[in-house]
């Protein structure tokens, strides 16, 4: 009976393009994919906080903690942090891990994989931290949640791990362009804070899913400019100046927040429902004053650009609620900062300009346009983001007369806080290793492309001992590798040179030495090139292979293919030889 051809769409095919450092087409296919799934997912965190909203909240408004009543205002945060510590006392320290920075953690240390049951602690903190009245933002649950539906979907079909990496930027992307209807803005976040890494194979997948999310969201929720900023300019070169000198003010405020966030190694001696208490107790007793500090506080925002709002309230937006974030993620409640670090930099902005009017009362810009410098540049020095910042600014200001300002004012804030402050990005300070991994250039080409696109596949499996005629029909295949297996559990151990055989054939016959009585010979007694193996998996990283080789102090590897142990074949052997040639000649023009 004829063989039947193998289709050409095939699951198998489509895995083996994927370990490519050039699997273009497959990643944009991934990259739409990735997108539908996190708008989809966005739009239903939206739609669980407009009914939680209808329930606790009058009007059904998720920001409008201003109409209740002050005693209530001041209980909730205790509700929420009870509500939260309830869920995560029961969690092992690595449950609790949830946002943004467990996405880059999650990326860096363990391939984009995630654990379910922290994607599902974060919708239960996410909702629960925004309707309580916590200063919290939807952009961690939006970045968490996408980056591990997205990466779930890879796992599921056991997709080659530099795939998942551009899974999870794609998320993110898609996250954040789904909720703020910024969609350039979720690419650079994604190149920039997570993946730290700007290539075309990253960037062209990501630019799709970022899109998708965008569509699905405003397919939902109509198109939405928030801060709406048209036709407001500088006006004088002479505010310059100005905004040179309110950027390093907010620069010292940035700094401020994540040193003040990063404090919870010191806390962790304080038991952890009196942490939470503390956290609860602080947000209540501001709010019962200043209700525009509790939630997202993207309404403040819009009040704040269009100048509705007292001085007392700007500072108390401006200090308080950048400080009650800063102190909610110290004593360990796993909050998004995103939102609230924005909302914070515009009233820090908006002081600025009223300042500035009293100064030069004919030149100065609005408070408006100091408020938008402000949120980018609180954004950018928190973040240490410039790139993401500005381009959120555009986005969500749609008026690109603040560009040119924009640039001047993000760029000394994030000098202020990462020099003067001593402050790295919030979420880059997580690790304790130094230079970060991700920031590292062999690990991130290595990154870029599975062991399949490397390995040697020209290989042949045998016992150790084997008569010469079995020794012939090795060689009649042409192999490269003669992977040796060990008697006791048929694992291979070692992998001979197919030419060292070759050329002891061509020299010896059965009168040899090294042939036993019964006419055997002891592949590991030729003279030639032998390496030690150690496993990994088909699906691996060559920056995993990298590691492995290092950890297990072996010449190469060898890479099984299947996942139940009677099933697992070898597919190829992967050298430190070629490993090195790969990054040796990746940037390296054809031919």
């Amino acid at each position: 009976m004829p063989r039947l051809p193998r289709p050409r769409l095939s699951l198998d095919r489509f895995r083996r393009q994927l370990a490519s450092v050039d699997a273009l087409p497959q990643l944009c296919v991934l990259g739409l994919v990735s997108g539908l799934i996190t708008g989809g997912l966005m739009v239903l965190f939206r739609l669980a906080l407009q009914l939680g909203a209808m329930i606790f909240l009058p009007g059904g408004n998720p920001e409008n903690f201003e109409a209740l009543s002050p005693l209530t205002r001041a209980l909730l945060p205790l509700l929420a942090v009870t509500l939260i510590g309830a869920w995560l006392w029961w969690l092992r320290p690595a449950g609790r891990q949830i946002g943004i920075a467990h996405v880059i953690e999650r990326l860096t240390y363990h391939q984009g994989r995630f654990p379910v049951r922290n994607w599902f602690t974060q919708w239960w903190v996410g909702l629960i931290s925004v309707l309580g009245g916590l200063s919290a933002g939807r952009e961690g649950p939006a970045i968490h949640l996408g980056a591990a539906a997205c990466s779930g979907l890879g796992q599921r079909l056991r997709l080659p791990h530099n795939s998942l990496r551009v899974l999870v930027a794609c998320g993110t992307a898609a996250g954040i362009s789904a909720s703020f209807h910024t969609p350039v803005a979720g690419v650079i976040f994604a190149m920039e804070v997570v993946m730290m890494e700007y290539t075309i194979t990253g960037f062209m997948p990501v630019i799709l899913a970022s899109t998708m999310g965008a569509v699905v969201s405003q397919a939902v929720f109509g198109f939405e400019l928030p801060f709406e900023g048209t036709g407001l300019a500088l006006g004088s070169l002479l505010n310059l100046p100005w905004i040179v000198l309110s950027a390093l003010g907010i620069g010292l405020l940035a700094g401020g927040f994540v040193r003040v966030a990063r404090a919870g190694d010191r806390l962790k001696r304080v038991p952890f429902a009196l942490r939470f208490a503390l956290a609860g107790g602080v947000v209540g007793a501001m709010a019962w004053w200043y209700p525009q500090v509790q939630g997202m506080g993207y309404d403040t925002l819009g009040l704040t650009i269009g100048g509705s709002l007292s001085l007392d309230v700007l500072l108390a937006v401006a200090i308080g609620k950048l400080l009650i974030t800063a102190f909610t993620v110290a004593c360990g409640i796993p909050v998004s900062i995103i939102g609230p670090v924005v909302v914070a930099g515009g009233a820090a902005g908006a002081l600025c300009g009223l300042l500035g009017a009293q100064l030069l009362p004919d030149l100065a810009a609005g408070p408006a346009v100091y408020a938008m410098l402000g949120m980018a540049a609180m954004m950018g020095a928190v973040l240490q983001a410039p790139l993401a910042a500005l381009m959120a600014l555009l986005e969500l200001t749609h008026n690109p007369n603040l560009i040119l300002p924009g640039m001047l004012a993000v760029v000394v804030a994030g000098l202020t806080s990462r020099q003067l402050c001593g402050c790295d990005g919030f979420f880059i300070s997580v690790t304790r290793h130094g230079l970060h991994p991700l920031q590292q250039p062999l690990m991130q080409a290595l990154s870029r492309v599975s062991v399949p696109a490397v390995m040697e596949r020209d290989l042949v499996r045998s016992r150790r001992r084997v008569t010469l005629d079995q020794a012939s029909a090795l060689l009649v295949a042409k192999p490269v590798w003669i992977v040796i297996e060990r008697s006791s559990d048929a694992k291979p151990t070692l992998a001979l040179k197919a030419a060292d055989l070759a050329r002891w054939m061509l020299e010896h016959d059965e009168t040899d030495k090294l042939i036993d009585k019964e006419g055997r010979l002891d592949l590991l007694e030729i003279p030639g090139q032998r390496l030690d193996l150690a496993p990994i998996h088909l699906q691996a990283t060559l920056s995993e292979a990298f590691l492995r080789l290092n950890t297990k102090h072996a010449d190469a590897l060898y890479v099984e293919h299947g996942h139940r142990p009677k099933q697992k074949r070898i597919s190829g052997i992967i050298t430190r030889d070629a490993i090195e040639r790969y990054y040796r000649y990746s940037d390296a023009p054809p031919g």
